[in-house]
Formats: structure tokens, sequence, C-alpha cells
């Protein structure tokens, strides 16, 4: 049977960005890869088609897919909704419905673009992070959490909350990712001030005596945020809760030069995915073709090497993006002077040919 996999362009740059993802899919389809394909709403083009950033076709079409790939959610148009009829709650959702507790955002400075970093060449030149966050739990899933009055003025209130089997879970894939690369594993907390995360430390320490063969550090947030300026080197896997994770995987990606860059995948124990950009969805931008589609398109190699154990294809698409790069060839965000600028169809022609 083929292989199911439900396309989410979302709104922003998403069309722009997925179309050049899908080009790709083509590709590698009349090649003999056994896909199918459907698309779907969500976000805030599903809000303005059905009144819910998560349509309940769109969560059926998810659940019944063997990946999805996502491009972007969201828009200053919508901000001024309800909290529940924002975009972004249609991402949570479908996050939380498919349980892809296990978020990995990988941090790569292709050799090409170390000059294009914020930092100077030497301090990232060769990088090669793994962030692991933990995607469905902690204070942005956490109840009781909502506004109200108290003693005569408005009070806003959100609960960090992690449970022994959530953190288990986490703890086990960071070890194994860790395996995979250099064994080196950083957990990251602030267990000095928060109960929760001091469970956290516990916890994982506890599941690190499985594991022998990899070194465990522990780090508080604030000192693993400055060291990932100072010597991101030193890292090789991180594991992390959910609000730490969003941070620092964030803060990591511009040490790679442009958060257009870096494609993430999300699990669930079974190893059907989640799979998106890092990035938003840049409504300051859309419809203009400037948007940067590699991290959509480094987004679907992520999707054949967990999801649809495709290696062999996950290298070729990785191996096209670094031609592509090798040549020259940039977007606006990773232009530099000498360097051909291209716009988001160009790059994925650019793509598509180097396949």
């Amino acid at each position: 049977m083929p292989k199911k996999i439900l396309l989410l362009p979302g709104d922003g740059i998403g069309p722009e960005i997925m179309a050049q993802a899908v080009r790709v899919l083509d590709v590698l389809k009349a090649d003999g890869l056994d896909i199918v394909t459907d698309t779907a709403l969500i976000g805030g083009c599903a809000v303005d088609a059905t009144g819910k950033p998560l349509p309940d076709e769109t969560l059926d079409k998810a659940l019944a897919a063997d990946a999805v790939l996502l491009a972007s959610v969201g828009g200053p148009k919508y901000d001024a909704l309800p909290r529940e009829q924002r975009p972004e709650r249609g991402l949570l959702a479908i996050r939380k419905a498919l349980n892809v507790f296990a978020n990995l955002r990988p941090a790569v400075v292709y050799e090409e673009l170390a000059s294009a970093s914020s930092l100077k060449p030497e301090i990232v030149a060769g990088l090669d992070i793994l962030i692991l966050r933990e995607l469905v739990g902690d204070i942005y899933f956490g109840e009781p959490r909502g506004i109200e009055v108290r003693e005569g003025e408005k009070v806003g209130f959100n609960t960090m909350i992690y449970s022994e089997s959530e953190i288990r879970r986490i703890a086990h894939a960071g070890f194994q990712a860790a395996q995979k690369r250099n064994k080196k594993l950083c957990s990251v907390d602030k267990m000095n001030v928060l109960e929760c995360t001091q469970l956290w430390r516990d916890v994982v320490t506890e599941v690190g005596k499985e594991y022998p063969d990899v070194e465990l550090s522990h780090m508080l947030v604030d000192n693993a945020a400055m060291q990932l300026i100072r010597n991101p080197k030193q890292f090789d896997v991180m594991v992390t809760g959910n609000i730490f994770g969003d941070i620092l995987s964030d803060e990591a990606s511009m040490l790679t030069g442009s958060i257009g860059m870096l494609p993430s995948a999300s699990l669930d124990a079974n190893g059907k995915g989640l799979y998106e950009p890092i990035h938003g969805s840049a409504p300051d931008i859309a419809g203009k073709d400037i948007a940067n589609p590699l991290a959509q398109i480094l987004s679907v190699a992520m999707m054949l090497r967990y999801s649809l154990g495709e290696e062999a294809a996950a290298q070729r698409v990785e191996a096209a993006v670094k031609k592509v790069l090798a040549a020259g060839k940039r977007t606006a965000d990773i232009w530099t002077e000498g360097c051909e600028k291209l716009g988001c169809k160009a790059m994925g022609d650019a793509v598509v040919a180097a396949l």
C-alpha cells in the first residue's frame, strides 16, 4: 500500500514553500517513491473557511495519514479573535491529537553558510546540534489556565506541569538519539527554582542509568541560552521541555544564519510524524516569491527518514540542497556578496534540477 501523506500549506508563505516541497516529492514519486498525497486546511485559512483552526475533516485525515507535512500558520489579521479560534490553537491541537511528543530540531551549519551566521565563522563552522523538545506537555498545555479578576484586578495564570511518564519517554528519545550520534546528552531544566523541573532532572538522571554509553550532563536553561552563543559546539544532543525547547531551538537556528534553513520532526511512539519548518508564516513577505523554501524541503527529507523509512531518498534530498548551496545559490535571507539571489520558486527550480 502506498504511504499516505497529508499536506497542510496553512497561511502566509505556507502555500509558496509547500509548492516547492511538493515538486520535490513529485520527482521522488516519478522515480518510484510509493506515496499518495492529500491536502487540508489548518490555521487562519481554516478559520476563514470553517470558523475553526483545526476542522474535524483535517483532523480525521491527519489521523489516517502515515505522515503530515505542515508549512505554517497564523498572521496578524487573526490576533483579535478569541483565543480558541486563533490559528496557533490548531497547531497545538493537532500536535496533541497525534501525540507527537518528541520534537527533533537539528541546527546544522552548512559549510557554505558559515559566514551568514551573526556569530564569527570559527564559532559556528561545523556546528551540528540536535535539540529534542518535549511537545505535548508543560506550560503550553497545563491546567488550570486563564485570565480572571482577583482582588479587583486581572490576573493571568498558566500551569507548568509534567508527569514522570511524560519525562521518561522524552528522556528515552534523547538518549537513543545520542546513541546514534556522539553519545553526549545535555538535559536542560531550571531545577533551582522550579519543582516541575527538579522532577525533570531526577527522572532524566534515573533513565540515564539505562544508557551507560551516553555521557549525561545537566544545565540550567539560562546558562544553556548563554552557552549556545558562547560555545555552541560543546553540545551534541540537548533534551528539554516544551517552553525551554521552543526558545532554545529558535536561538540555535540563528547560529546557522537563518531560521529559513531549519526543518523539524515531531514524532509519536511509533514513528508517525508531523513535519514542518521551524519558522513562522512570515505574512510580511507572503505572495512576494522571496521566501526560503529550503526548511520545508529539508522537512521532507526528515519525513522520508523517520516516518517513511526511505533513508536513501532522504539523503538524496539533503544532497541536492547542499549542491545548490555549494553552487552559490541563495534566497534573500541567506544571501551574501558574490552569490546568486533567487526567489522562492527559483530556489525550488534549483533543488529539483539538482535532484
